[in-house]
């Protein structure tokens, strides 16, 4: 069986690393950045609009 995940950048630091969906807030709540605490919508944090949709199909 193959895990999900989304790519994730941090538009502040460029922070980059992967979630699972599951471990994430939706698309349009709030997340903060674990290195350097920004926080902004979850979807700016999307690396492509493809990690885009697959959170928004997961949420």
């Amino acid at each position: 069986m193959n895990e999900t995940y989304v790519r994730l950048v941090c538009p502040e630091c460029d922070k980059d690393w992967e979630s699972s969906p599951d471990d994430l807030p939706t698309h349009d709540e709030e997340f903060t950045c674990p290195q350097c605490g920004v926080v902004r919508r979850t979807a700016e944090f999307t690396r492509t609009e493809r990690d885009l949709e697959t959170l928004k199909q997961f949420a």
